[in-house]
């Protein structure tokens, strides 16, 4: 089964709700930037949140995710768009450590707990939007929880799990966003929050092959559940070699001369897919010609 986001509603339109499948893309991410399995979950709940909220823009609205919680992976950044598009990369992608106490990957040690998530929305407009939330417990999920009950006023319960083979390769991942309406009873909540401290760990569901539509059914009960639509979620970045010498002929003659003087050409490494280009002298020498023309 491949990867793929649900949209549905619950309680007739009082909760709006979103879960995914996300195994194909980590294992993706995983093999671009060779994480370990600590760092891979942290990167893969990041990446699985970001599609999510993607799946909550339109046409051709994107945004990104910054995590910055000071710990040894450092910054993790992920990009997601409306069409399922989504890149990321962390900083040390070679960043693991022993099970902790509950014995899950211990990503707050990983992601760290002094910092911030922000999250920036291109809309189309002239200014960008930009929430910023300090991090709360470094473990992803509950961080973009309060991101969207604070910065969005949006109350908000986040979950994604990244389940991770022996040699590192991703077993299972996915996710879901449960989101209040103004509607929504004391009741309703309840029940739901119920639900979701009693459901499985979601990457387990995954692993076991519920799709995200069971993980909807558990956490509101197949009744309450009505699908609105489904849509394929990939990794996709958006570099290219044409990018790369656009970029170079930015730098100017100077700067290209002294690629070609001192280095013999230019080389160049995309962040979040780990794509390595290279630019000969010929090739230098023509962006400099094409700046004359």
């Amino acid at each position: 089964m491949s990867d793929y986001i649900v949209r549905a509603l619950a309680y007739e339109g009082a909760v709006r709700a979103f879960a995914i499948k996300s195994t194909e893309l980590v294992e993706e991410a995983r093999r671009r930037h060779d994480t370990w399995a600590t760092a891979s979950a942290a990167l893969g709940r990041t990446m699985t949140v970001s599609a999510m909220m993607g799946a909550m823009l339109k046409g051709e609205d994107k945004l990104t995710a910054k995590i910055e919680g000071k710990g040894p992976v450092g910054p993790i950044v992920a990009d997601a768009n409306a069409k399922g598009d989504v890149r990321g990369y962390i900083t040390n992608p070679h960043v693991d450590f022993d099970l902790n106490a509950h014995g899950k990957l211990d990503v707050s040690r990983a992601v760290g707990t002094e910092g911030q998530l922000s999250i920036v929305k291109d809309l189309g407009l002239k200014e960008h939007f930009t929430g910023q939330v300090p991090i709360v417990s470094g473990e992803i999920s509950e961080d973009f929880t309060y991101y969207f009950a604070t910065s969005e006023q949006v109350p908000s319960a986040v979950g994604a799990g990244v389940l991770v083979n022996p040699d590192h390769t991703i077993l299972a991942a996915g996710g879901f966003i449960v989101q209040v309406m103004p509607g929504a009873t004391e009741d309703m909540i309840d029940q739901i929050e119920k639900n979701i401290a009693e459901m499985p760990a979601i990457s387990s569901m995954i692993q076991q092959g519920l799709s995200p539509e069971d993980m909807l059914a558990k956490i509101f009960g197949e009744e309450h559940v009505k699908v609105l639509d489904t849509s394929p979620v990939r990794f996709h970045c958006s570099c290219s070699i044409d990018r790369i010498k656009n970029a170079v002929r930015g730098l100017g003659d100077e700067e290209i001369d002294q690629m070609i003087e001192e280095d013999g050409g230019a080389e160049a490494t995309c962040h979040f897919c780990n794509e390595h280009y290279h630019l000969t002298k010929a090739d230098l020498a023509e962006l400099k010609q094409s700046e004359l023309e």
